[in-house]
Parts: structure tokens; sequence; C-alpha cells
């Protein structure tokens, strides 16, 4: 069965072809497609089945980190892109992707009205590029599989997820939001370097309540080859990069 992938990009974005070689990598077919060429024909969205916002720095990251592409595919596709995930596509945001995502509203209950979360600047002041421990939180999600420990890097300036209020971050985690938490090696939640960024509740991704659309802030296209992890040589030659299981779980999911 063949996969269709489109990766979406931007002025800024810088990851685009990383992330379709990476769906190349697990069997898809992938392509880059700047979104001035989507707005003009969304029914390009007919024949994709998954859609992946690429990382990088859309629009140079102007008012707020994704902000503008976020305006754009509200606007101007808020409608194709529910009914893209209606019809059961899924949607994969990386880093600059996520925080395009969590201004859209996809990944709320209440849309972009009425955003439970958000993602701003590091706790620490500045960019944050370094490996962290991820844990999955969520037996849901179409790109995760529920008890798997992950190591991705991460690389942003503004990556600390922050919630409305109390009660919305309670409801994040009572209704299986929270889809992956920044963890130590042995899986234990930790402060500053472990989390990088300062997330609440050491949140590095959330998924929506179909578990067909991801964001996360670390980068799964940046570890899959054996040689991207830092201590590849430690390793088994067979062992599956933790980044391919995120891609390669999206294809199982849809075939």
């Amino acid at each position: 069965m063949k996969i269709n992938v489109l990766v979406l990009r931007a002025a800024g974005t810088n990851c685009d072809a990383e992330t379709v070689y990476a769906w190349q990598q697990v069997g898809a077919e992938a392509e880059a497609l700047h979104v001035s060429r989507l707005l003009e024909c969304p029914s390009r969205l007919d024949d994709v089945d998954i859609l992946t916002l690429a990382g990088g720095f859309s629009y140079g990251d102007d008012i707020a980190a994704g902000k503008i592409l976020a305006n754009q595919l509200v606007h101007h596709l808020g409608d194709v892109l529910r009914r893209f995930v209606e019809r059961g596509r899924l949607v994969l945001g990386i880093c600059n992707g996520f925080q395009v995502l969590a201004k859209t509203g996809l990944l709320d209950d209440e849309g972009v009205d009425k955003p439970s979360a958000t993602v701003t600047f590091n706790g620490s002041a500045r960019y944050e590029d370094r490996w962290v421990h991820l844990r999955v939180e969520t037996d849901h999600c179409a790109f995760l599989s529920a008890g798997q420990i992950l190591y991705l890097p991460v690389a942003h300036a503004e990556g600390k997820v922050v919630t409305r209020d109390r009660v919305a971050l309670a409801q994040l985690d009572q209704r299986d939001r929270i889809a992956l938490r920044y963890v130590d090696a042995d899986g234990n939640p930790g402060d500053y370097p472990v989390n990088p960024n300062g997330s609440e509740d050491n949140i590095a991704g959330l998924t929506d309540a179909t578990g067909r659309v991801l964001g996360l802030m670390p980068h799964p296209e940046r570890n899959i080859h054996l040689t991207h992890h830092p201590l590849w040589t430690r390793l088994a030659k067979d062992r599956e990069p933790d980044g391919v299981k995120v891609f390669r779980s999206a294809m199982r999911y849809l075939m």
C-alpha cells in the first residue's frame, strides 16, 4: 500500500529535506511543498495520507514562533485541515511544526479560540541544542507506542510548553493528550537539563482527541541512522534508531 506524505514548508523552514528523507526511509512517497502552493490548490491534500509540518524558523519566527504560518493555515485552510483529520489522515508537527499546531487549534477540543496550551521561550532564556530522553505517555497516538523511551535531539529557543491554567493542564493529562514527557535515562522526570526548556509537567509533545495529530519539540528526523546517535559505536548494529520508530508507527497505523 502506498502512503503519500506532504511535508509543508515556508520561508525559514530548514528541516523539510531531512523530513522528506526520513519518511522515504520507512517506505512512504514523500515530497516537500511550499505553503503558497497549498493555498493556491488545497485539493492537493485529497491524495495525501500524512501532512507533516517541518522544523525550522517559518517566517523567521516573527511575532512568535510559528504564528504567521499558523495564521495562514487557520484563515485559509482551517476547514480543509479539520476535514483532513476527520477522514482518518494524520498530521505531524515537528519543532516549529509543533509551535504551528499549538496555534492552529488542531490539538484542542475548543479550537483556536481557546487553546489549552502554547509554546513560548525556553526557561533558560537561550537556544537549547542537546539530546534528550522522552517517555511516551499515551497509548492512542498513531505515531507512538506507550511505554517507549526515546532518545532524540532538541534544537529550539521557544520550546517551553505552557498551559492556559492549572485546570487546562489537568485536563490535558486526564484526557490523555500528553504524548511525551522529558525524562532522564531511567525514565524519571527531572529539572534542567533533563527538561531542556522548562515545559510545564515536563511536556515534550501533545496529541489531539483522535490520536491522529501529534506535535512534538524533539526532532525524530535527526535520529534515523545508527550513526546519528552520539554513542553509536557502542550500540548494536541492528538497533532501530528511535526517530525511525515515530515514522514507522504512523505507516503501520495507516496500513
